[in-house]
């Protein structure tokens, strides 16, 4: 069975479906027969030990690698361009050279560029190398970027409530690379929040931070999940993914979807809950 790509579907009842794919790079499956879906207002931790392929989920989900089989369903109006997009942070990234409203302003490629990068994902007849590599480029382009030179009114006006929602108002003239860690993952937050309408996918958004800001930024995204947004949150934090998700994928040899309450009384759960504790 070949690998499709994203189908956009007109489903109201979930925002990702993904059933029986295989994920790995040049036809090498990492992980195979992965199936699971993301509703409305879900907080889904996706949890395992490194190399299990978290990593390689992030890129499928945002359509810069393909998965080798399965499929890939969007419903509620969302594609791989309108995921929210939280990237882990780099040395260079912490000291990029623009302001808060600048990066967070960013945020609107991804919205704006999610038609030209999607508008041939049913066309069967193109070459499928080429279109990943487009959505490649794409999204990483944007990705701590200058803004666009043609945003407009509603694009800047999307960017200063994304930044009074994440109560950084004060900062949004200082440079970036001024800033503590957790003011820069709010900053990194708020351009997420410009990208999406429903779901953000944050990949081990604490990393790095002191515990006050740890939990002061676990408690946002919370506040953002009981407002509606949906999360895919990646983390090495068990605790604290036990704690504020309410569904588990463990990705591993054998991998596991379900509520958080099923994941605890779960086998596998029960065993990584163990081993995560004599660390």
């Amino acid at each position: 069975m070949a690998a499709t790509t994203f189908i956009k579907t007109d489903s109201k009842d979930f925002l990702l479906r993904v059933t029986n794919v295989t994920l790995g790079y040049d036809r090498m499956p990492l992980l195979k027969d992965l199936s699971f879906e993301v509703r409305p207002g879900d907080y889904l931790a996706v949890v395992g030990e490194n190399g299990s392929g978290k990593s390689t989920l992030i890129k499928t989900l945002l359509g810069l690698t393909p998965p080798l089989d399965g499929t890939i369903e969007t419903g509620c109006g969302m594609s791989a361009g309108t995921i929210g997009y939280l990237p882990q942070q780099t040395d260079i990234q912490r000291d990029f050279p623009a302001s808060v409203f600048e990066i967070v302003l960013s945020g609107c490629q991804a919205h704006c560029a999610a038609g030209h990068t999607h508008e041939h994902e049913h066309d069967h007849d193109h070459d499928p190398s080429h279109e990943h590599e487009a959505k490649k480029k794409t999204v990483l382009s944007s990705l701590f970027s200058k803004f666009h030179p043609f945003y407009h009114k509603e694009d800047k006006q999307r960017a200063k409530d994304a930044i009074e929602r994440m109560g950084i108002a004060s900062l949004s003239k200082r440079c970036y690379r001024e800033l503590s860690g957790g003011q820069q993952q709010r900053v990194l937050l708020a351009r997420a929040l410009c990208a999406t309408e429903n779901i953000l996918l944050l990949d081990e958004p604490v990393t790095g931070l002191d515990p006050k800001a740890t939990t002061d930024l676990y408690e946002l995204i919370a506040d953002l999940n009981k407002a509606g947004l949906s999360v895919i949150m990646v983390s090495h934090d068990l605790t604290s993914a036990l704690a504020y998700a309410d569904h588990i994928l463990h990705i591993s040899e054998n991998y596991f979807f379900g509520t958080t309450e099923e994941y605890r009384q779960s086998a596998i759960g029960q065993q990584f809950i163990q081993m995560e504790a004599l660390k």
